[in-house]
Parts: structure tokens; sequence; C-alpha cells
């Protein structure tokens, strides 16, 4: 199978505890990576910067750490990272979800098979606290044209599952410098651009959920940038006013909830329960 590189992006918030379970959960992988990329989005403090050097002087041949001196944001450390793998093909990781062993695995095959893919994924479960004890599920289209339909509105793929070809990232211009929705952002732009791509019908990752994340996507930014995503995707022709509108007043009727109520309709139409 070819080789592949771990990209993560490591901020001053991520809990030393999970980024540990991360980690590992990424070493003990099936089809071991060739190269674990991490990237310090700014100063993390010393608990955090301790987790990750003791890994690179454990396995130096292994890690690739990237220290910024300013925290710039997710999508701007992951492309610092990208430049740093030395594979074409990279699968991403956050520093608080866990990956099932069979991920990586599932996924090389996936590309094997399929020689011009340049983008793929898999479906996640959603957990609390309990990594045994799953709450909801996100699942994402798996063929390519139900993904072209699905990404008019939505994102087809659940970021910390995917694995890409480097080439075809770059190619369409890495992540960008939005703050927000960056993921969303750049796989529309893949699309566009004509990038394969498909997603494993399995959940391989166990996604750590809390009301933080609900917090998050309450925020104004996030509904903006959200916004501004769909209404740049209506500027490139890749859907439709009607698209742009829905996901306006929808994004906006979720900013303007009450929290619970938000997480009602977030739960109910977003998620398939548990």
């Amino acid at each position: 199978m070819e080789k592949y590189s771990v990209l993560m992006s490591v901020y001053y918030k991520d809990s030393p505890k999970e980024l540990k379970e991360s980690i590992d959960s990424m070493l003990a992988q099936s089809v071991p990576c060739d190269q674990f990329v991490i990237v310090e989005d700014g100063p993390v403090g010393e608990e955090l910067d301790h987790v990750i050097t003791r890994y690179a002087e454990e396995s130096p041949n292994l890690f690739t750490i990237v220290r910024l001196k300013e925290n710039c944001g997710l999508g701007r450390a992951l492309d610092f990272g990208l430049t740093e793998c030395r594979n074409d093909l990279v699968a991403r990781m956050d520093a608080d979800d866990i990956s099932l062993p069979g991920r990586c695995e599932e996924l090389l095959e996936l590309f094997e098979k399929n020689k011009n893919l340049g983008l793929a994924g898999t479906n996640i479960d959603e957990f609390y606290d309990d990594p045994s004890n799953i709450v909801s599920s996100r699942i994402v289209p798996s063929d390519y044209e139900s993904i072209c339909k699905f990404m008019r509105r939505r994102s087809p793929f659940n970021h910390p599952t995917v694995m890409f070809r480097k080439s075809e990232v770059l190619r369409c211009g890495g992540y960008g410098k939005m703050r927000r929705k960056q993921d969303l952002d750049l796989f529309a732009r893949m699309i566009n651009m004509g990038v394969y791509a498909l997603n494993i019908n399995k959940s391989l990752l166990l996604f750590r959920s809390n009301e933080d994340n609900y917090k998050r996507r309450k925020s104004w930014e996030y509904c903006k940038s959200y916004i501004e995503v769909e209404r740049e995707n209506y500027k490139r022709g890749y859907c439709s006013l009607w698209d742009l509108t829905v996901v306006s007043v929808g994004q906006i009727i979720m900013y303007i909830a009450p929290l619970k109520v938000m997480k009602y309709l977030s739960d109910r139409f977003l998620r398939s329960k548990s």
C-alpha cells in the first residue's frame, strides 16, 4: 500500500489527555503511517508541548513538529503542516477524536482501487465523555454524484476522517485564510475543480462532542463563515440562488435561536440518533 502522512493541528485549548488518546489511536492503525506531522498553532502551554515533545523524542524519524509563533487558525495551521508532509497521501486527524484501528487501512484500500481518487472520508460516531456510549452519528453520502449534490448546501465530508492527495489540495489552493468553515470551503473548491471523491459508508472515527461544540456552531463568526462559503459557491456557479437562500436562512435561525432549540434542530435534522 501507498505510504501516508498524518496531519494534526493542536492549540492551547486542547486537552493533553485527549491529545494523547488521539495520537495513540493513529499510532495503533492496522497500517501504520510513515510520518506524523503535528502543528502547534501558536503557544500551546507547557503541558501540551510536553506531550508532543515526548512523542517526538521517542520516535524522531516518525514525528515532524511545526511550532508557529502565533495562533493563526486551523486552516492556515494545516496549510503550514501540509508543506511538511513528505507523502502525497495525507490523513487528517483532530487532537480530541479517536480513530478506529482500521480507518486508514480502509481508506488506503479505497485509493488503491480508485487510482483517480483525490479525496475520501468516512462516517463518524459521536460521543460525549465515554467513547463506548455513542449518542449520534453523522452519515455522509458515499458515491461521487451524491457527494456533489450534497455539497450544494452542506459538507459531504467529516473533516477529521478525510484522507486526500496533497498535490490535489495544493492545486485547489489549500485551506486558505478562513478561520471557520475552512474545510467546507476547501472541499467545495476541490469538487468544483474536478477532484474525484468518495466516502466509506462506515463510521471509522469516534468524534468527541459536547456543549462547547454547539456553542461554537452558534457563534456569529461560524454563521458568517458558513454563509460566506455558500456565497462563494454561488458565485462559482456550483449552487443555485435557492441553495444560498436556504443555507443563509438556516444559519441565521441557528444563530438567533436559544442554545437548547439550536441543539434540538441540529440533532433532529443534521444527525442520526443512536
